[in-house]
């Protein structure tokens, strides 16, 4: 077997994508999920997973699309899977991606969380290490400081990070630089939040005096400080996907 290069981006050749059809509805959507990670998983690590339910012409039950990282991994399981029943009493279908429309757009690279289980399924959980070099604020770096600013247009806030992954058994490491960047409105203001309260007609708080609103609002100044929302929940957009017909007709 030829050996293969596994980069750390979002799968999408065709030979690392297997369609799998003839899911039957019997069981819980759930339930089917958790069946076709637990089998297809065993061939090798998966990027996603993501059963659809058919379309109405076509019946109750489901059919799903499944991204391996490695092309070898989807190979093992198409020869492996393919007419076998596998979690249900009739078998499935299963096929390699044979034809795929154009992308819009190259291969994304992973998240860190999709990076660290990619590298410890082929390098161990003890196999690797990272640490931090650099860490540093470099907002600002390319502004013209003797250009007045409109106070209300959009500021860019930019971090810098340094990277070091460590293969300790090798005695390997590779350093790499990435750039966060988040684009701010900027507002002439204290930092201090004010609270206006419009009592209604009925309402009889404005004759209450100091002492007895005491306890009912507090408001306490804070430092605004950036915090990372994270990333969303998909990195891609997931592609149409087309077979040949003939291989989509039960023998």
């Amino acid at each position: 077997m030829d050996p293969e290069v596994v980069t750390f981006t979002i799968p999408i050749e065709n030979n690392k994508i297997v369609f799998v059809w003839n899911i039957t509805a019997r069981l819980p959507e759930g339930e089917i999920y958790c069946s076709m990670l637990k089998v297809f998983s065993q061939f090798g690590p998966l990027y996603s997973l993501k059963l659809v339910p058919n379309a109405s012409v076509a019946g109750p039950g489901y059919y799903a699309v499944l991204k391996y990282y490695s092309s070898q991994s989807a190979r093992r399981a198409q020869a492996a899977c393919d007419k076998k029943n596998l979690f249900q009493d009739t078998p499935v279908k299963v096929q390699i991606c044979i034809k795929q429309k154009g992308f819009p757009y190259k291969s994304l690279e992973l998240y860190s969380q999709k990076c660290q289980e990619l590298a410890n399924y082929y390098l161990g959980f003890n196999g690797w290490c990272k640490r931090i070099i650099a860490l540093q604020n470099i907002s600002g770096l390319d502004d013209n400081p003797e250009m007045e600013s409109d106070p209300q247009e959009l500021g860019k806030l930019r971090y810098l990070c340094v990277v070091e992954v460590i293969l300790p058994y090798h005695g390997v490491c590779s350093r790499g630089v990435g750039v966060a960047e988040e684009c701010l409105e900027k507002q002439n203001d204290s930092g201090k939040v004010a609270v206006e309260y419009v009592s209604g007609e009925e309402d009889n708080v404005d004759c209450l005096s100091e002492e007895e609103l005491k306890g009912l609002i507090q408001v306490n100044d804070f430092t605004w400080a950036p915090m990372d929302a994270g990333g969303g929940e998909d990195e891609e957009d997931w592609a149409e996907i087309s077979f040949h017909e003939d291989t989509l007709i039960d023998s």
